[in-house]
């Protein structure tokens, strides 16, 4: 799939807010318009924008909709830093600054074909989203097709009225796991890597795509590989502190790699051994 480009890469569009969704105590999904683009703003899976707070700043934020429909942006958002808390304060109607869509996408069309794996940890299903509605919606082009999704507790739960549908699906499996079970938590109890033995798909012909803390994509792509799914066939998605979304400013640079333009969808066996450089 082709990314698209933005067409000012560095002077913020006007956006507004249409709607803002709370997931949990502290990540929300906002529903943004973006005036200037009448038919919406196309993107590709695993693409991100930079969203602007006035008066405060700027931080990158995956696209969390589905591509298919340009004209509902949504972006899932965990309130962590100045930015986001000001993002956060954001209501319907409010006006904010919109860059992108900027970075790599998951490499949906090549996948076609294979069976499909999805790991996500935490806030890692916002960036993971994107790909499943596009493989969802062109379904018969992917042989089986798996979601495994861990979060800290059942309240940290991203998109659950959309987890139940997709686990009604007959040709999704869908798996779900927590560190600490609550109360009335009859699901799996553990670590995204060891749902893989409870995964339907061949190794052989398996793609998966990864996104969580880099501790658990690591830890995903080493338990892949001990199953049969090399690092060449395992596309991670990075998070670093991005600034000019470009390439320019040399903030988010991992080895040879820029992580808002070589990413942040990478290929694994390119990143994996730069992740286990302690950074300074």
């Amino acid at each position: 799939m082709t990314a698209p480009s933005a067409p000012s890469a560095f002077v913020p569009e006007p956006a507004r807010v249409r709607r803002v969704h709370r997931e949990t105590a502290t990540t929300f999904t906002a529903t943004i318009d973006v005036p200037g683009r009448p038919g919406g703003l196309a993107f590709a899976p695993g693409q991100f924008n930079m969203l602007y707070a006035f008066g405060v700043g700027e931080v990158a934020i995956s696209i969390s909709g589905d591509p298919a429909r340009p004209d509902r942006l949504l972006h899932t958002i965990r309130e962590v830093g100045p930015v986001t808390r000001a993002l956060g304060r954001l209501r319907a109607g409010m006006a904010l600054g919109l860059r992108g869509p900027f970075g790599s996408p998951w490499p949906v069309d090549e996948a076609r074909g294979a069976d499909v794996l999805l790991l996500a940890g935490g806030l890692g299903m916002a960036p993971l989203r994107p790909a499943l509605c596009h493989v969802l919606r062109h379904r018969a082009a992917y042989g089986r097709v798996a979601l495994l999704y861990g979060a800290r507790g059942p309240e940290d739960l991203l998109y659950r009225r959309e987890l139940e549908r997709w686990g009604r699906r007959a040709d999704l499996q869908v798996l779900v796991t927590v560190d600490r079970a609550g109360p009335g938590w009859s699901g799996h109890v553990g670590v995204v890597p060891a749902l893989l033995r409870l995964a339907d798909f061949d190794p052989g012909r398996a793609v998966a795509f990864v996104c969580g803390p880099e501790v658990m994509m690591r830890f995903t792509a080493r338990e892949l590989e001990r199953r049969g799914v090399p690092g060449e066939r395992v596309y991670a998605s990075l998070e670093r502190n991005m600034k000019c979304a470009v390439g320019i400013c040399g903030r988010c640079q991992l080895g040879p790699s820029f992580v808002c333009k070589d990413g942040p969808v990478l290929r694994y066996d390119r990143v994996g051994p730069l992740l286990a450089v302690r950074e300074l």
